[in-house]
């Protein structure tokens, strides 16, 4: 037996979230305290009671995204320190914003940094390329919708920017472009075309400015090699060197997250479970989908949690000494 564990994306945001968790775990209540600190403004209030249009902002949505996830890891090894364990994954995975509780998981950027770096991540992304958006399409191979695509926009102006799921697939560019994509995507068979509540042309070139300015701004943190590895959005590797890893983070908002092939290299490494850390499932849904011989399981309330370390206690990840 092998573990991952996975940290959210952006849309998985609710009012509300941790509130529970918090309130039952110490060291997930700890987390927000800290988060509150470092960035100077309420990211539990935030979190906790919104309101949800402050919430789905992007400034707001990234830095209260990483703090939940993060509170839902601190939880988890609280409680498997209660259990007589340590939690020791193989490895890690974030998918977009998640990536940075990711690489906090993995010791290589503090939660403080990680916390204060996507708070600036999610204002740059804010800022720029306002002209474009994001849409999922359900119901086409990725292959598929790269024929469309090219015809459409050869320029590369549209383009795969996530590739979540067999036949859930994330284009992103210029409104024009993405209107008509749309159209002639479901001339090919797409399912169903849902336009993403994002603020611009995320994970596509328009968004290499921000890169730029995240790896300017990466000199101000300190950053240790990862422990374990973290599997990139970018190239869907493991990766431990501090450097490499701070180099394909400033790629990453301007590049597709490779999610299919992230979780396909983890089963390739050995693992089979897979554990969610932050609101909602929507990457254990995906893993279902990609590896569906792979046990999933998340952490995002007090039940879930629970139920999560009793999971691990049966698939001796952590002894069953004392429960949860």
């Amino acid at each position: 037996m092998s573990m991952a564990l996975l940290f959210s994306p952006q849309g998985s945001q609710a009012v509300g979230m941790g509130k529970d968790l918090a309130d039952a775990s110490p060291a997930a209540k700890a987390v927000y305290a800290a988060a509150d600190a470092a960035l100077g403004w309420a990211v539990s209030s935030v979190c906790w009671d919104g309101p949800e249009d402050h919430l789905n902002d992007t400034r707001q949505t990234q830095p209260c995204l990483v703090t939940t996830s993060l509170a839902c890891l601190a939880a988890l090894r609280e409680a498997c320190t209660a259990a007589g364990a340590v939690l020791a994954p193989a490895v890690v995975a974030g998918h977009s914003v998640g990536e940075y509780a990711a690489i906090a998981a993995a010791g290589t950027l503090s939660p403080d940094d990680a916390v204060r770096l996507v708070a600036l991540r999610g204002s740059l992304m804010a800022d720029v390329g306002r002209d474009g958006g994001m849409a999922a399409v359900i119901g086409l191979d990725r292959g598929a919708i790269e024929d469309v695509l090219r015809t459409v926009a050869p320029s590369g102006s549209i383009i795969v920017a996530n590739d979540n799921a067999p036949g859930q697939v994330v284009i992103s560019g210029t409104a024009p472009g993405l209107a008509a994509a749309e159209k002639r995507l479901r001339e090919a068979g797409a399912k169903r075309l849902m336009r993403l509540r994002v603020s611009g042309p995320f994970h596509s070139p328009a968004m290499a400015p921000v890169g730029e300015a995240l790896a300017a701004a990466f000199e101000s943190a300190s950053w240790s090699d990862a422990d374990p590895p973290i599997v990139s959005n970018v190239t869907a590797e493991p990766i431990r060197e501090a450097p490499r890893i701070r180099e394909l983070l400033a790629r990453q908002v301007s590049s597709p997250v490779e999610w299919v092939a992230s979780v396909q290299r983890m089963v390739d490494e050995g693992v089979d479970i897979f554990v969610e850390c932050g609101p909602g499932s929507a990457l254990t849904g995906m893993v279902r989908r990609i590896a569906p011989q792979a046990q999933t399981l998340n952490v995002s309330d007090p039940s879930t949690l629970q139920a999560t370390v009793a999971a691990l206690q049966a698939a001796a990840q952590i002894p069953a000494q004392v429960s949860a």
